[in-house]
Protein backbone atom coordinates (compact mmCIF):
# COMPACT_ATOMS: atom_id res chain seq x y z
CA UNK A 1 0.00 0.00 0.00
CA UNK A 2 1.28 3.62 -1.33
CA UNK A 3 1.47 6.46 1.61
CA UNK A 4 -1.51 7.81 0.01
CA UNK A 5 -3.83 4.84 0.41
CA UNK A 6 -2.73 4.62 4.04
CA UNK A 7 -3.33 8.69 4.73
CA UNK A 8 -6.73 8.22 3.13
CA UNK A 9 -7.62 5.53 5.62
CA UNK A 10 -6.21 7.30 8.28
CA UNK A 11 -8.21 10.38 7.05
CA UNK A 12 -11.20 8.31 6.81
CA UNK A 13 -11.39 6.72 10.22
CA UNK A 14 -10.30 10.13 11.67
CA UNK A 15 -13.75 11.04 10.13
CA UNK A 16 -15.98 8.21 11.38
CA UNK A 17 -14.20 7.74 14.60
CA UNK A 18 -13.86 11.81 16.18
CA UNK A 19 -16.32 14.45 17.53
CA UNK A 20 -15.90 17.64 16.02
CA UNK A 21 -17.13 20.95 14.39
CA UNK A 22 -19.19 21.06 11.44
CA UNK A 23 -16.77 23.14 9.94
CA UNK A 24 -13.59 20.49 11.16
CA UNK A 25 -15.87 17.75 10.06
CA UNK A 26 -16.20 19.82 6.53
CA UNK A 27 -12.56 19.99 6.66
CA UNK A 28 -11.96 16.52 7.45
CA UNK A 29 -14.44 15.77 4.18
CA UNK A 30 -12.30 17.81 1.82
CA UNK A 31 -9.22 16.28 2.62
CA UNK A 32 -10.56 12.41 2.36
CA UNK A 33 -11.22 13.85 -1.39
CA UNK A 34 -7.77 14.95 -2.23
CA UNK A 35 -5.97 12.38 -0.90
CA UNK A 36 -9.24 9.94 -2.97
CA UNK A 37 -8.07 11.89 -6.22
CA UNK A 38 -4.35 11.47 -5.94
CA UNK A 39 -4.78 7.59 -4.76
CA UNK A 40 -7.43 7.21 -7.62
CA UNK A 41 -4.66 8.51 -10.03
CA UNK A 42 -1.97 6.50 -8.68
CA UNK A 43 -4.06 3.24 -9.30
CA UNK A 44 -5.43 3.88 -12.65
CA UNK A 45 -1.97 5.02 -13.97
CA UNK A 46 -0.63 1.64 -12.73
CA UNK A 47 -3.61 -0.10 -14.46
CA UNK A 48 -5.89 -0.92 -11.44
CA UNK A 49 -8.91 0.54 -13.03
CA UNK A 50 -11.43 -1.22 -10.93
CA UNK A 51 -9.43 0.14 -7.25
CA UNK A 52 -9.30 3.68 -8.96
CA UNK A 53 -12.68 4.52 -9.79
CA UNK A 54 -13.68 2.59 -6.16
CA UNK A 55 -11.35 4.89 -4.69
CA UNK A 56 -12.52 7.98 -6.93
CA UNK A 57 -16.39 7.37 -5.81
CA UNK A 58 -15.50 7.49 -1.80
CA UNK A 59 -13.94 10.67 -2.60
CA UNK A 60 -16.77 12.56 -5.19
CA UNK A 61 -19.57 11.16 -2.11
CA UNK A 62 -16.80 12.77 0.84
CA UNK A 63 -16.78 15.89 -1.86
CA UNK A 64 -19.86 15.85 -2.19
CA UNK A 65 -20.87 15.77 1.99
CA UNK A 66 -18.26 18.86 2.13
CA UNK A 67 -20.75 20.57 -0.27
CA UNK A 68 -17.18 21.18 -2.50
CA UNK A 69 -18.35 21.33 -5.95
CA UNK A 70 -14.91 21.81 -7.44
CA UNK A 71 -13.43 18.95 -6.02
CA UNK A 72 -16.43 16.83 -6.99
CA UNK A 73 -16.07 18.20 -10.36
CA UNK A 74 -12.02 17.24 -10.23
CA UNK A 75 -12.77 13.66 -8.85
CA UNK A 76 -15.68 12.80 -11.36
CA UNK A 77 -13.56 14.32 -14.06
CA UNK A 78 -10.70 11.74 -13.39
CA UNK A 79 -13.08 9.28 -13.42
CA UNK A 80 -14.72 10.32 -16.74
CA UNK A 81 -10.72 10.04 -18.18
CA UNK A 82 -10.19 7.22 -17.21
CA UNK A 83 -13.11 6.12 -18.77
CA UNK A 84 -12.19 7.60 -21.66
CA UNK A 85 -9.18 5.79 -22.14
CA UNK A 86 -10.58 2.55 -21.39
CA UNK A 87 -13.43 1.49 -23.59
CA UNK A 88 -15.98 3.41 -21.56
CA UNK A 89 -15.86 6.39 -23.92
CA UNK A 90 -19.67 7.33 -24.04
CA UNK A 91 -19.88 6.88 -19.83
CA UNK A 92 -16.40 9.41 -20.12
CA UNK A 93 -18.12 11.76 -22.24
CA UNK A 94 -21.60 11.74 -20.40
CA UNK A 95 -19.49 11.98 -16.62
CA UNK A 96 -17.29 15.00 -17.82
CA UNK A 97 -20.43 16.93 -18.67
CA UNK A 98 -21.57 16.21 -15.35
CA UNK A 99 -18.68 16.90 -13.97
CA UNK A 100 -18.69 20.72 -14.95
CA UNK A 101 -22.27 21.13 -14.21
CA UNK A 102 -21.20 19.24 -10.81
CA UNK A 103 -18.41 22.42 -10.25
CA UNK A 104 -20.91 25.56 -10.48
CA UNK A 105 -21.02 28.93 -12.38
CA UNK A 106 -18.43 30.10 -9.74
CA UNK A 107 -15.69 27.67 -9.75
CA UNK A 108 -12.78 29.35 -10.13
CA UNK A 109 -11.15 30.20 -13.78
CA UNK A 110 -8.31 27.26 -13.35
CA UNK A 111 -10.90 24.73 -12.64
CA UNK A 112 -13.12 25.18 -15.06
CA UNK A 113 -10.56 25.29 -17.57
CA UNK A 114 -9.40 21.96 -16.66
CA UNK A 115 -13.05 21.04 -16.73
CA UNK A 116 -13.60 21.79 -20.38
CA UNK A 117 -10.14 20.23 -21.10
CA UNK A 118 -11.51 16.67 -20.39
CA UNK A 119 -14.93 17.27 -21.93
CA UNK A 120 -12.77 17.83 -25.02
CA UNK A 121 -10.80 14.54 -24.73
CA UNK A 122 -13.95 12.88 -23.94
CA UNK A 123 -15.63 14.10 -27.19
CA UNK A 124 -12.43 13.30 -28.92
CA UNK A 125 -12.48 9.85 -28.15
CA UNK A 126 -15.88 9.14 -28.71
CA UNK A 127 -15.11 10.81 -32.30
CA UNK A 128 -16.92 14.24 -32.32
CA UNK A 129 -14.15 16.67 -33.71
CA UNK A 130 -16.35 19.98 -33.72
CA UNK A 131 -17.46 19.49 -29.90
CA UNK A 132 -13.98 18.69 -29.38
CA UNK A 133 -12.61 21.82 -30.80
CA UNK A 134 -15.44 24.17 -29.15
CA UNK A 135 -14.73 22.92 -25.52
CA UNK A 136 -11.00 23.38 -26.62
CA UNK A 137 -11.49 27.30 -26.92
CA UNK A 138 -13.94 26.95 -23.74
CA UNK A 139 -10.97 25.36 -21.85
CA UNK A 140 -8.95 28.73 -22.92
CA UNK A 141 -11.27 31.08 -22.45
CA UNK A 142 -11.75 29.82 -19.35
CA UNK A 143 -8.11 30.47 -18.10
CA UNK A 144 -7.93 33.24 -19.74
CA UNK A 145 -10.99 35.15 -17.28
CA UNK A 146 -9.30 36.34 -14.83
CA UNK A 147 -11.77 36.21 -11.73
CA UNK A 148 -11.00 36.61 -8.26
CA UNK A 149 -11.83 33.41 -7.17
CA UNK A 150 -8.42 31.59 -5.45
CA UNK A 151 -7.88 28.30 -7.29
CA UNK A 152 -7.93 25.18 -5.09
CA UNK A 153 -4.15 24.05 -4.13
CA UNK A 154 -4.94 20.56 -6.59
CA UNK A 155 -5.09 22.75 -9.76
CA UNK A 156 -1.58 24.30 -9.25
CA UNK A 157 -0.39 22.63 -12.55
CA UNK A 158 -3.51 23.83 -14.63
CA UNK A 159 -1.66 26.49 -17.29
CA UNK A 160 -1.58 27.91 -20.37
CA UNK A 161 1.29 25.32 -21.65
CA UNK A 162 -1.00 22.26 -20.13
CA UNK A 163 -3.99 23.29 -21.98
CA UNK A 164 -1.44 23.68 -25.02
CA UNK A 165 -0.54 19.66 -24.31
CA UNK A 166 -4.64 18.55 -24.33
CA UNK A 167 -4.60 20.35 -27.94
CA UNK A 168 -2.16 18.51 -29.32
CA UNK A 169 -3.29 15.45 -27.85
CA UNK A 170 -6.63 15.89 -29.47
CA UNK A 171 -5.41 17.09 -32.74
CA UNK A 172 -3.15 13.77 -33.00
CA UNK A 173 -6.73 11.44 -32.28
CA UNK A 174 -8.21 13.43 -34.90
CA UNK A 175 -5.43 12.94 -37.71
CA UNK A 176 -4.36 16.98 -37.69
CA UNK A 177 -0.83 16.25 -37.30
CA UNK A 178 0.44 19.98 -38.63
CA UNK A 179 -1.28 21.05 -36.23
CA UNK A 180 -0.37 18.39 -33.17
CA UNK A 181 3.47 18.52 -34.64
CA UNK A 182 4.48 22.16 -33.51
CA UNK A 183 2.64 22.23 -30.85
CA UNK A 184 4.21 19.21 -29.02
CA UNK A 185 7.81 20.10 -30.84
CA UNK A 186 6.75 23.51 -28.86
CA UNK A 187 6.28 21.64 -25.37
CA UNK A 188 8.84 19.10 -25.24
CA UNK A 189 11.66 21.86 -26.06
CA UNK A 190 10.21 23.08 -23.04
CA UNK A 191 9.24 20.84 -20.53
CA UNK A 192 11.04 20.00 -17.70
CA UNK A 193 13.19 16.38 -18.43
CA UNK A 194 12.62 15.44 -14.78
CA UNK A 195 9.27 15.32 -15.59
CA UNK A 196 10.08 11.71 -17.14
CA UNK A 197 6.54 10.35 -16.95
CA UNK A 198 4.75 13.16 -19.06
CA UNK A 199 7.69 13.48 -21.70
CA UNK A 200 6.82 9.88 -22.30
CA UNK A 201 3.50 10.27 -23.12
CA UNK A 202 4.18 13.22 -24.77
CA UNK A 203 6.91 12.10 -27.21
CA UNK A 204 4.09 9.17 -27.85
CA UNK A 205 1.65 11.34 -29.22
CA UNK A 206 4.28 13.07 -31.44
CA UNK A 207 5.40 9.58 -32.90
CA UNK A 208 1.69 9.41 -33.67
CA UNK A 209 1.58 12.56 -35.03
CA UNK A 210 4.71 12.09 -36.83
CA UNK A 211 3.78 8.94 -38.40
CA UNK A 212 0.64 10.58 -39.43
CA UNK A 213 2.57 13.37 -40.98
CA UNK A 214 4.42 10.51 -43.29
CA UNK A 215 7.82 11.27 -41.38
CA UNK A 216 8.30 7.61 -40.02
CA UNK A 217 11.83 8.05 -39.45
CA UNK A 218 11.16 11.30 -36.90
CA UNK A 219 8.25 8.68 -35.66
CA UNK A 220 10.56 5.76 -34.90
CA UNK A 221 12.44 8.23 -32.88
CA UNK A 222 10.53 9.64 -31.09
CA UNK A 223 8.80 5.77 -30.29
CA UNK A 224 11.75 4.27 -29.44
CA UNK A 225 12.72 6.91 -26.79
CA UNK A 226 9.31 6.29 -25.17
CA UNK A 227 9.55 2.19 -25.28
CA UNK A 228 12.86 3.09 -23.36
CA UNK A 229 11.25 4.88 -20.81
CA UNK A 230 8.48 1.98 -20.72
CA UNK A 231 10.78 -0.50 -19.34
CA UNK A 232 12.02 2.13 -16.82
CA UNK A 233 8.92 3.04 -15.28
CA UNK A 234 5.96 0.72 -13.34
CA UNK A 235 3.18 2.96 -15.37
CA UNK A 236 0.74 0.36 -17.32
CA UNK A 237 -0.10 4.28 -18.79
CA UNK A 238 2.99 4.67 -20.60
CA UNK A 239 3.16 0.81 -21.72
CA UNK A 240 -0.04 1.26 -23.25
CA UNK A 241 1.19 4.15 -25.09
CA UNK A 242 3.98 2.24 -25.81
CA UNK A 243 2.05 -0.01 -27.85
CA UNK A 244 -0.35 2.28 -29.08
CA UNK A 245 2.70 3.96 -31.29
CA UNK A 246 4.49 0.66 -32.19
CA UNK A 247 1.07 -0.39 -33.89
CA UNK A 248 0.79 2.86 -35.64
CA UNK A 249 4.57 2.16 -36.99
CA UNK A 250 4.03 -1.03 -38.58
CA UNK A 251 2.68 0.02 -41.86
CA UNK A 252 6.38 1.49 -42.49
CA UNK A 253 8.11 -1.72 -41.11
CA UNK A 254 9.71 -1.40 -44.70
CA UNK A 255 11.62 1.87 -43.59
CA UNK A 256 14.86 0.94 -41.80
CA UNK A 257 14.51 2.73 -38.75
CA UNK A 258 11.14 1.58 -38.07
CA UNK A 259 12.09 -2.04 -39.35
CA UNK A 260 14.95 -1.83 -36.35
CA UNK A 261 12.44 -0.30 -33.52
CA UNK A 262 10.00 -3.11 -34.72
CA UNK A 263 13.17 -5.95 -34.28
CA UNK A 264 14.49 -4.55 -31.13
CA UNK A 265 10.93 -3.90 -29.33
CA UNK A 266 8.28 -5.53 -31.23
CA UNK A 267 7.94 -8.64 -28.62
CA UNK A 268 5.93 -5.39 -26.85
CA UNK A 269 2.79 -5.94 -29.48
CA UNK A 270 2.21 -9.57 -28.35
CA UNK A 271 2.05 -8.78 -24.10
Amino acid sequence: MTPVFRELNVAMRQYRESTHTEAVGSALLSQIGELAQIAGWIASDAGQHAQAERVYRIGIDAARQADNGPLVANLAGSLAYQFSNTGQERAGLDLSRAALDEAGADAPAKTRALFFDRIAWAHTRVGEAQPAMRALGQAHDALADADDVEAPTWAYWVSREELEVMDARVFTELHRPLRAVPLLTHVLSRYDATHAREVALYRSWLAVALADANEPEQAAEEARRVVIASTDMASDRITSRARVVLHRLEEFKEVSEVGDLLHDHGHLLCA
